[in-house]
């Protein structure tokens, strides 16, 4: 059955942890907020679903509608070899998830430490103060906390868990694309002294399908209404 994923049609965003586990697992699906009417489908669907997601992305699998990236990803790795079969694995990959969830939470809020209904340029003073503490502090330590996984992992360090490649694998090249994006010169400071995450970062991209997929019109170029911004008077 062809999966369906909502999440809004002109950003990378959430749900591109999503589709990027869906293109590496070669599964059919439907972005359906980028088909004609699929705005107002998705808002029809987190009105009327009888368990409503808070937010996108959200996906549908037959009658099952699963939201919050890191259960949607957990529910993929489950169904197509991208999480260990064994419970330990699988709540340890989990719970890297839900780390590089925190990460992402920290990226955006560093152009919106305020609220998310106000402009970037109604909270630019606050959002300098916020950005310098994530630039100088929280991404070493993040990727630091990476490295370490990846040094310690007893089945070799090209991947956070196990042999093989797993969502969480994904997710972290991902992570490494935005803050690329949004701070060039912070996180390639930063990715120096985590090598291993770098190498990840790099055999990722060059997997057949995640290859193929950022080549196509299917991938979202970054922009300035996602996670990841680019305001160069944030990266210091």
């Amino acid at each position: 059955m062809t999966y369906e994923l909502y999440y809004w049609p002109t950003i990378q965003g959430r749900g591109e942890f999503v589709r990027l586990a869906l293109e590496e697992a070669g599964a059919d699906y439907i972005d359906v907020a980028r088909e004609s009417e699929g705005v107002a489908v998705m808002l029809r669907m987190m009105e009327h679903a009888g368990h409503p997601p808070f937010a996108p992305p959200f996906l549908k699998d037959g009658e099952t509608v699963i939201g919050q990236t890191a259960a949607i990803l957990l529910y993929l790795g489950a169904r197509h070899g991208l999480a260990p079969k064994d419970p330990e694995g699988g709540l340890w990959t989990h719970q890297i998830q839900l780390t590089l969830s925190d990460f992402v939470a920290e990226a955006h809020d560093t152009h919106h430490p305020v609220g998310v209904d106000l402009y970037y340029e109604d909270q630019k003073g606050e959002a300098l103060k916020r950005a310098k503490a994530f630039r100088g502090s929280r991404i070493p330590k993040f990727l630091d906390w990476f490295e370490t996984i990846l040094a310690r992992n007893p089945a070799g360090e090209r991947h956070l868990v196990g042999r093989s490649l797993t969502y969480v694998d994904l997710s972290l090249f991902q992570a490494v694309e935005g803050l690329s994006y949004a701070f060039p010169k912070a996180t390639a400071r930063a990715l120096k002294t985590s090598p291993r995450v770098a190498a990840l970062h790099d055999a990722v991209a060059e997997r057949p399908r995640v290859k193929a997929y950022l080549a196509s019109p299917r991938r979202i170029p970054f922009n300035e209404e996602g996670i990841f911004r680019r305001y160069p008077e944030l990266d210091g």
